[in-house]
């Protein structure tokens, strides 16, 4: 990792020795998730559920083009422009070392919202990456930040542990990627956690039963050397590089 790098980490204590435990650390290395637990109070919850809310309508049909939009989820992309109250977040210290530790030399990669449709949200396992990579060269790292409780019924994410170290993609081994793989875990917890994902793990949403929409935030790193899936320098509004830190335009790399 570079000193600029390890610099803005320090600066913002999130270097991955300080803001996560050796525990946390081995376990994010062995299974390629980590919950963070409950990141987000009541009133953070309150005031990020009202505005992907008014953004869904506001924006109607073209909610989330920037980023793609997928069959059986409402996406809104683009969220640093568009809300002061998302910009804390790509610097939250557990949330940062924990990308970190996975990537390496990195910068965000997009911030969007993601919201499970009622009887749809069911998803191929997949990594988040167009193809196998050697263990430990992971290029990748998400967050999903929950807006509302991830729950059985209402289409929580499910994982297969230890599968972002296997060098395979799931259509190398599996001949329904819809189907439940016999090593998945579903990741259940209240609204406000935050979980780490290294996105070479195989997963997907699960069907949402339920009657009401799942929300959840997507944070996502990639390495320095990739391309992001939102070009931040070509996006970012002045208003909102104006109110940046140095080391805030460094990790949006603006």
């Amino acid at each position: 990792m570079s000193t600029q790098t390890l610099t803005v980490l320090e600066a913002l204590g999130a270097t991955p020795a300080k803001a996560l435990t050796p525990e946390q650390l081995a376990k994010l290395d062995a299974d390629g998730y980590l919950s963070l637990g409950r990141l987000l109070d009541d009133e953070a919850l309150a005031v990020l559920r009202t505005r992907t809310d008014e953004l869904q309508h506001l924006e109607g049909g073209a909610a989330g083009i920037e980023a793609g939009q997928q069959v059986g989820a409402t996406m809104v992309a683009d969220l640093f422009n568009k809300g002061a109250m998302f910009l804390p977040l790509f610097t939250q210290p557990q949330v940062l070392a924990a990308a970190a530790h996975v990537v390496g030399e990195l910068r965000v990669n997009s911030l969007n919202m993601r919201s499970a449709l009622p009887g749809q949200g069911n998803q191929a396992l997949h990594p988040d990456w167009a193809s196998a990579v050697k263990d430990g060269d992971f290029h990748i790292c998400n967050s999903m930040w929950m807006l509302d409780d991830f729950t059985a019924a209402n289409g929580a994410t499910r994982v297969v542990p230890g599968s972002h170290r296997w060098e395979r993609m799931p259509s190398d081994d599996l001949d329904d990627l819809l189907a439940p793989h016999p090593d998945q875990v579903l990741v259940e917890a209240p609204a406000g956690t935050v979980v780490i994902f290294n996105s070479h793990l195989w997963h997907g949403g699960t069907l949402n039963t339920t009657d009401q929409p799942r929300r959840g935030l997507t944070l996502s790193y990639v390495r320095r050397d990739e391309p992001q899936q939102t070009n931040q320098l070509e996006h970012i509004r002045k208003l909102v590089w104006d109110r940046l830190s140095p080391e805030e335009r460094y990790l949006l790399d603006v």
